[in-house]
């Protein structure tokens, strides 16, 4: 079998995997977040941290639940980091260095998972299943629940209540994650992940020495790595190390577990509005990009010609060999396309275009499908802007799901899709334009500005994967990439949950012969336009500067 078909017929099982959880996901979602009644491990939760789960909320006191939680996730995970050195089960690690601290705890409380260190030999037991796992599960929760308090804001009238956030975050880990996570470890482990809380332990010998390696809790943290979109592995070579990725199929199995929340939450979406049809229409938006880059991506690893990379049947450089290029190609679109960052092979090594491909996958928004929760409100967001742009070309007030699209939704819509590139593109300036920040990179050229955009465009954009070659444990990196996971997480749901309390406060409008139908295949058609326009607009001078130079060059 050649390598290209091996590669489209991975795709078609994968998409055919995805058709099957797509409805019972959707609809159980759908249920878990309209429902009136409360688990007893729930209420003992409620209890325990002393709130009302019944008590509805305005955006400002959801935002303030989303901000709180937020930042005490961010101390703790710090504190535990600190104290690393003093706790049981730590493998004997000294504690982590503060620039570090704050960099991980940054990462994975805003849900990317950017990881400077070398997570088999810095961080033990405690701190990865006590710390790190934990945030793994309650940062997707908090995704999932900020795009739920935004379809709350499309589907209420005449209030501005958005629901409970605590509610939201409970049931979204109890109800979906864990259970979902038991699950998927189950046939990780089943595949061969590691599952154990062993010591370090030497394993043959290798030029006169012997490697070392460690257990843990393995299989466990890579299933709610995947289904929240999180990413942090817990080996440095990520879902390409054979603890966490053992064969072809737990490699295929973790590409579904990153994509089915985020595909699934159309339907969530569409049966809390009120109407299947719009939810299939973002998934096909969705789909249709997801589709379109992996595409691009097969192309550019597959067409390059000469012996070499006929022999090995593609562009093998920093691929694993158990998966080759078509699985590679699948696992790449897919892991920056969603806010996963999970890699199972070197996206630096890609050719030019392609590690280019990667890059805008990031730069799109991270909304095809996007991560647990961020994706939809994301695309949402983006259907709003397509709205405004079809209104100004009819001269007519722009209207979604019976909302008006005024001026202040605009302008909140308008600060969503700022905010990231700003930071992206002034925190790329700021290192290539200093001496210090320079000294990481390992390559020079269109290469070597490519680690530097690509680092700042995974930090942001809350994906977390790495282009590699650039040695970012450096106060610099671990410093500003830690502001921007911070500031790219928090500062768009602000103007998300504004936007869902207006949405909520207004009433509904009557669909006329004017209305322009969101749920037909036009929509769809201007919705990926407005994307791939307004992205390209933003960002295609630096990607001039990077890939597409060293594409093109090559």
């Amino acid at each position: 079998m050649s390598p290209v078909l091996a590669g489209v017929l991975q795709l078609l099982a994968l998409i055919a995997a995805l058709a099957l959880a797509y409805v019972p996901l959707g609809d159980y979602m759908a249920k878990v977040y309209s429902s009136d009644k409360h688990w007893r491990v729930e209420k003992w939760i409620y209890k325990g941290i002393g709130a009302n789960p019944n008590t509805e909320m305005r955006w400002p006191a959801y935002l303030r639940g989303v901000l709180a939680f937020s930042a005490v996730g961010v101390l703790f995970l710090y504190l535990l980091q600190r104290l690393q050195g003093h706790l049981p089960g730590s493998l004997g690690f000294a504690a982590i260095d503060p620039d570090q601290a704050f960099n991980t705890a940054a990462s994975f409380v805003s849900n990317t998972n950017w990881q400077s260190y070398y997570g088999e030999q810095a961080m033990g037991h405690v701190v990865q299943t006590g710390g790190l796992a934990v945030q793994n599960f309650v940062s997707a929760a908090v995704g999932i629940a900020v795009a739920v308090a935004l379809v709350r804001g499309f589907s209420r009238s005449r209030t501005g209540e958005l629901g409970n956030f605590w509610a939201d975050l409970v049931r979204g880990t109890i109800r979906i994650l864990l259970p979902l996570s038991v699950m998927a470890a189950i046939v990780l482990v089943a595949c061969g992940a590691i599952q154990n809380f062993s010591g370090i332990h030497s394993v043959g010998q290798f030029l006169g020495g012997s490697q070392q390696w460690n257990g843990g809790a393995v299989a466990s943290q890579e299933a709610i790595k995947e289904i929240g979109t999180n990413g942090g592995g817990y080996f440095n070579a990520n879902s390409a190390h054979p603890f966490e990725n053992p064969t072809p199929f737990s490699n295929l199995f973790e590409i579904f577990l990153l994509l089915v929340i985020p595909f699934a939450l159309t339907r969530t979406f569409g049966r809390m509005v009120g109407s299947l049809k719009q939810g299939y229409a973002i998934l096909a938006t969705m789909a249709t990009i997801w589709l379109g880059f992996i595409a691009l991506m097969m192309w550019t690893e597959f067409a390059h010609h000469g012996p070499a990379f006929q022999i090995a049947g593609g562009a093998m450089e920093g691929k694993e060999n158990r998966f080759g290029v078509g699985a590679s190609s699948i696992f790449a679109v897919s892991t920056t396309l969603t806010s996963t960052g999970a890699v199972d092979s070197f996206h630096s090594s890609f050719t030019g275009l392609g590690g280019g491909i990667t890059i805008l996958g990031m730069q799109l928004g991270e909304i095809a499908p996007g991560g647990t929760g961020s994706g939809l409100y994301g695309m949402l967001i983006m259907a709003v802007i397509a709205v405004f742009i079809a209104g100004l070309m009819v001269g007519r007030t722009p209207e979604y799901l019976g909302k008006k699209i005024g001026t202040r939704e605009i302008k909140f819509a308008a600060c969503y899709i700022l905010i990231t590139p700003a930071l992206v593109l002034v925190f790329t300036a700021a290192a290539m334009a200093l001496p210090t920040p320079g000294h990481s990179m390992t390559n020079s050229g269109a290469h070597g500005f490519s680690e530097i955009l690509y680092a700042y465009t995974s930090g942001a954009n809350n994906n977390g994967s790495a282009f590699a070659g650039l040695n970012a444990d450096t106060q610099w990196f671990n410093s500003t990439i830690g502001i921007a996971m911070l500031l790219g997480r928090f500062l768009p749901m602000v103007f998300v949950l504004a936007l869902a309390g207006s949405l909520a406060e207004q009433k509904p409008v009557p669909a006329t012969a004017g209305t322009l139908r969101t749920e037909k295949p036009l929509f769809t058609g201007l919705l990926v336009g407005a994307i791939l326009i307004i992205t390209g607009l933003t960002y295609f001078p630096a990607l001039a500067l990077g890939p597409l130079a060293e594409g093109l060059a090559s």
